[in-house]
């Protein structure tokens, strides 16, 4: 079995006008990555949406010293971002559609996320969003570590810098043995 965790694809990380915005990268990987969960959606594969959660003032979270306040709980920042939000809107009840919030870079940090996919038989990780070089890097880490096959798609990744965004793509393929393919086909 196999899942998809689509990870941040949320207004602050990808409108031009979100708070921690990753720009254009970002946003020119919106068909890639919209096309991708879909078709994950439809054969009925495990989709997760894994979607950075924050408090408003709440001066105890590490990220408060790195990064201005993103995707606030109850903002428009957290909402999925353009085309991605009405495909998740119309596949929400859908048994295989998991919504799921988490704190910390890693959708595996704190969340029931290693749980669910044991429950499910999932042995193969696809993963799309942003940012290439944080969420996506320490979620699949921990995927590594647990023993996943991991598959990641190199056109629905983005960051805000290149250079972090090569070198995530790099590890994961060379130190973490993931597939890194591309519109289907390994790069």
């Amino acid at each position: 079995m196999k899942a998809l965790i689509n990870i941040d694809y949320t207004n602050d990380f990808v409108a031009e006008n979100g708070a921690l915005s990753c720009g254009e990268p970002g946003r020119e990987i919106e068909e890639r990555l919209v096309a991708i969960t879909s078709a994950f959606i439809n054969r009925a594969d495990y989709v997760v949406f894994a979607i950075d959660k924050h408090e408003e003032g709440d001066v105890f979270h590490p990220e408060t010293k790195l990064y201005p306040p993103h995707n606030i709980e109850g903002t428009q920042g957290r909402q999925l971002f353009g085309k991605l939000d009405d495909v998740y809107k119309a596949a929400e009840q859908e048994s295989n559609v998991y919504f799921m919030d988490k704190t910390r870079y890693s959708a595996f940090a704190g969340t029931d996320l290693l749980q669910r996919l044991n429950e499910r038989g999932i042995e193969e990780i696809h993963v799309v969003g942003v940012a290439t070089d944080i969420c996506v890097f320490h979620t699949l880490v921990d995927a590594y570590n647990y023993g996943y096959k991991i598959i990641v798609h190199a056109d629905a990744v983005a960051s805000f810098h290149q250079e972090g965004h090569a070198y995530a793509l790099h590890h994961f393929k060379n130190v973490l043995g993931a597939e890194v393919v591309e519109g289907g086909k390994e790069r």
